[in-house]
């Protein structure tokens, strides 16, 4: 069983109700968090589980992994700077 586009759009639109609910700031990070998930629709449809969310969250976390590996990646950078 494979994931077809329209069960992913419905997984990520059904958190509207939660990113409403939330306040500014994190009302818009948690949206462009969702939208990055897009990202990895195609990826998305290789899981084969009844549980949607867990592709939707490997999604989020990956993405998150991605900004962590650039930021380290960045302090790097400024540290050899610094030390020159």
């Amino acid at each position: 069983m494979t994931l077809s586009d329209a069960e992913i759009r419905k997984e990520i639109e059904g958190w509207k109700g939660f990113a409403d609910s939330l306040r500014g700031d994190d009302r818009e990070l948690f949206r462009e968090m969702m939208r990055g998930c897009y990202e990895y629709a195609p990826s998305m449809h290789a899981r084969a589980s009844p549980f949607l969310s867990e592709a939707l969250f490997m999604s989020l976390l990956l993405l998150e992994r991605k900004m962590i590996s650039w930021l380290a990646k960045e302090v790097e950078e400024l540290k050899k700077g610094a030390n020159r």
